[in-house]
């Protein structure tokens, strides 16, 4: 979603949706007490998380990997949304990596900057702030996603606590989203369900749009789409639920009722426990029935 087009819809959408803060997507350093509490997962496995660098074509990207402590698992690679890696989605990865995967979650902006990426406070009605927000943006692009995909699951491949004989999974919120759509495309071979969250640009007008790729896929899908912006673009579910139908895939497209774009991540001023635990619960059945 992060070419000028893209960036330009999701600019648009924002306006027309209401008056965005940061915190709408989520705090990356005000600290834990903003971050809601998630529930532990049934039967919680012991972990270990340790942030790591990781070696691409393009230089060298901060991450953060957790998996259980004992044992081999199928590995997961979640994309963030645009204010970046941060407290709320290592939580989100562990409580992952509880219900049994091997989860990697990277700083895509780690190019042009080191976590934090953004300073706290930042208000997308404002357009100095937009503009500090849409810069880092326009860092990333269909391009860098596929790099970027493909040197982040080669990673995920060589660690001792992945099962490489199991596929690999993929999470994204919102500008995530299309990320998980090229990851599953630029990695067929390896990525056998993928979870799009609030996901905006999935379907574009542009010959890059993400939704065109699903004919190179081999994944069980699961789309939760916010209210907010299926009101904004109602077109969108059909063209995907169509793109995976011919394709013979399986795909869930469901909008959320109540809800708001960036509703996921339990650092967001628009989190919807309910729902988002509705969204959680179908990303670990499909996992569970497409990653073997």
């Amino acid at each position: 979603m992060c070419d000028e087009h893209s960036l330009n819809d999701m600019t648009e959408h924002l306006r027309e949706t209401g008056r965005v803060t940061r915190r709408h997507f989520g705090a990356m350093t005000a600290g834990a007490a903003l971050i809601a509490t998630l529930p532990r997962a049934a039967n919680a496995l012991a972990i270990k998380g340790t942030d790591v660098t990781i070696k691409t074509p393009d230089g060298t990207a901060e991450a953060y990997f957790v998996a259980p402590t004992t044992g081999k698992h199928p590995g997961v690679l979640v994309w963030v949304d645009a204010f970046g890696l941060r407290p709320a989605f290592k939580q989100m990865a562990d409580r992952l990596a509880e219900s049994g995967y091997a989860v990697l979650v990277p700083n895509p902006y780690y190019r042009t900057a080191k976590v934090p990426v953004l300073p706290e406070g930042l208000d997308f009605a404002k357009p100095d702030d937009r503009a500090q927000i849409m810069k880092v943006m326009s860092t990333l692009s269909p391009e860098t996603h596929v790099t970027d995909a493909k040197a982040f699951v080669a990673y995920i491949d060589t660690q001792a606590q992945v099962d490489t004989k199991k596929k690999i999974g993929t999470t994204g919120y919102c500008m995530g989203g299309p990320m998980t759509m090229r990851t599953a495309a630029s990695v067929p071979e390896r990525v056998g369900a993928a979870g799009s969250f609030h996901g905006g640009g999935l379907v574009t007008k542009d010959a890059n749009s993400p939704h065109l790729l699903v004919p190179k896929m081999k994944v069980q899908y699961l789309f939760a789409i916010a209210e907010n912006d299926d009101k904004g673009q109602p077109e969108a579910k059909t063209e995907l639920k169509d793109a995976f139908a011919k394709a013979g895939l399986k795909a869930e497209i469901e909008v959320y009722a109540g809800t708001m774009h960036g509703w996921c991540p339990p650092d967001a001023a628009v989190y919807n426990k309910n729902q988002a635990e509705k969204a959680w619960a179908r990303l670990l059945a499909t996992f569970k029935t497409a990653l073997v």
